[in-house]
């Protein structure tokens, strides 16, 4: 059984600044039309994209998380220093240890405070919320500052049509402080299913397959999807994580002002909108220019939206992600 969001939790945490770290280079549909037998019109079509961008050589998934923290502490108006924990989401991590959320601490120069990774793939910066809210709503922190980054594109098997178009690469970050009035969380849901983990996964890399010359060869360190059977979940469960959302803060959906998935495809968004019953303007998309990078996908459209002034103090936000494990959740915020 679930546990209910409770009412010590309920208002705990609020966003005090939000940031992004996007690498220059973008891959076009154009691009892929080069490398493999597709078309800008399929791409289009099955999934919304028509750009997604890609880290340079010498980057990693630190160096986007890293650009993420400052810009959202810039946003908040903190020093680094006025951090108390981080909290790293990624499936794509630097490299199996140390986390990446340590390595984040070093490149940014805040040492001795808590910092780790969550892996949850595209639901981590929902886990990794969920958390802080936890913590903070404990009395043990008060500004905790949560990243979803991801190179996914390091990970991308180039000859696989049917997955090397969907995935880019980018970093989102948010910073949570004590709640404040009206603004805070108002609920928040995860839940997971390991049974399904085989149909979404990089099989290779780890203690099961270690890397040997035929992981490399059979690419298992790359990602590997079974698309029908996870688009089905993806909806099931973005629906059903969106309602128990609603349930926990006793809101309807048309108190909602605005509805951040998880930029997996535009069918998924936009299945997961109709079943929730709220219309196309409440919902943000950006799809098209960044492609699914995962756990950074919503910290990044929440920038954005925060930025276009789409929503701003008083709005309250949905946000709902499903990922690799199988994983997913929802939160509720008002800003």
């Amino acid at each position: 059984m679930q546990p209910s969001f409770s009412e010590k939790a309920r208002g705990a945490s609020r966003i005090l600044g939000t940031g992004r770290g996007i690498p220059e280079h973008v891959l076009t549909n154009a691009d892929f039309e080069q490398m493999v037998d597709t078309t800008d019109e399929w791409i289009v079509t099955r999934t919304g994209m028509k750009r997604r961008h890609r880290v340079a050589e010498d980057q990693a998934t630190s160096d986007l998380a890293a650009l993420a923290l400052r810009d959202a502490c810039d946003d908040a108006g903190l020093e680094l220093t006025d951090l108390e924990a981080v909290i790293v989401a990624t499936a794509s991590p630097d490299m199996v240890f140390p986390s990446t959320a340590c390595v984040v601490q070093d490149h940014l120069g805040i040492p001795g405070i808590p910092v780790f990774d969550v892996s949850a793939a595209c639901s981590g910066f929902i886990y990794g919320s969920t958390l802080a809210n936890s913590l903070i709503a404990s009395g043990m922190y008060e500004r905790i500052a949560v990243i979803g980054a991801e190179t996914l594109t390091r990970i991308t098997n180039y000859e696989d049509r049917a997955t090397c178009v969907l995935f880019g690469d980018g970093a989102g970050a948010a910073i949570y402080g004590p709640g404040e009035g009206e603004a805070g969380m108002l609920a928040a849901y995860i839940g997971a299913d390991g049974s399904l983990s085989h149909l979404l996964n990089m099989p290779a890399g780890g203690s099961r397959l270690p890397a040997s010359h035929e992981t490399v060869e059979k690419k298992l360190h790359s990602i590997h999807m079974a698309g029908s059977e996870v688009f089905k979940s993806a909806v099931r469960a973005m629906e059903s994580s969106a309602i128990k959302a609603l349930e926990l803060s006793g809101l309807a959906s048309e108190q909602i002002d605005l509805l951040i998935t998880h930029q997996a495809n535009i069918r998924i968004i936009n299945a997961t909108a109709s079943r929730v019953k709220l219309p196309p303007e409440k919902v943000y998309i950006n799809v098209h220019e960044y492609g699914n990078t995962s756990a950074a996908s919503i910290p990044i459209a929440l920038d954005e939206a925060i930025e276009k002034e789409v929503i701003g103090p008083g709005s309250t936000v949905l946000m709902v992600a499903f990922g690799g494990g199988f994983t997913w959740g929802s939160l509720i915020v008002r800003l």
